[in-house]
């Protein structure tokens, strides 16, 4: 008969502890995902242009929300993924004192070059599960942005594709206008 392996299950704690130990270090991309240690894919130059776009878009907002730019966001005890970009409701410590939780993010953007298929199968459920209310998926193979709204356990209620010529709203700040162009970039 063989035996199954079984898979340890890390917490934030533990992960934080393995860091401070230098096993894992500042230039290792990964991140911790329901307890497992994820290697994140590599940015390739399309991926960093659109997040630097939308830290420049976003930086208008800089007196309302906190622009966060690959920094963890703490989901419960086993899950602290790095979002591409995050608003964050504004604190005067900018979260120096813990990562920003679910409760605090208005709005997650993840960006994806290569990894649509496992970002939209594995980041966006985990982020419906704790609650963030607004997710955007750029898809940079597709040319569109996927936004998620209305969280639930088994995920998104609200889902939509938006493509060029469209204008994105996140629902916690109104005020702002997003053109999908603004996101996407120039046409390929």
């Amino acid at each position: 008969m063989a035996v199954r392996p079984v898979r340890h299950k890390f917490t934030v704690e533990e992960y934080h502890r393995m860091a401070e130990a230098g096993i894992l270090s500042e230039d290792d991309r990964v991140e911790l995902i329901e307890g497992e240690i994820v290697e994140m894919a590599p940015i390739g130059s399309r991926h960093a242009a659109c997040v630097n776009r939308l830290n420049r878009f976003f930086s208008s907002l800089e007196k309302k929300v906190i622009v966060s730019v690959q920094n963890p966001v703490r989901l419960g005890e086993d899950s602290e993924p790095q979002p591409d970009v995050a608003l964050l409701k504004p604190r005067a410590d900018f979260y120096a004192s813990g990562y920003p939780g679910a409760e605090d993010v208005l709005l997650v953007v993840e960006v994806a070059e290569t990894s649509a298929k496992d970002d939209r199968e594995m980041k966006v459920p985990l982020y419906a599960r704790h609650g963030v209310s607004e997710v955007w998926l750029v898809d940079l193979g597709a040319e569109v942005v996927e936004v998620y709204r209305e969280p639930s356990p088994e995920g998104y209620r609200q889902v939509w594709r938006a493509g060029r010529g469209e204008v994105l709203v996140p629902q916690q700040v109104p005020d702002l206008r997003v053109p999908v162009e603004a996101i996407l970039g120039p046409e390929a």
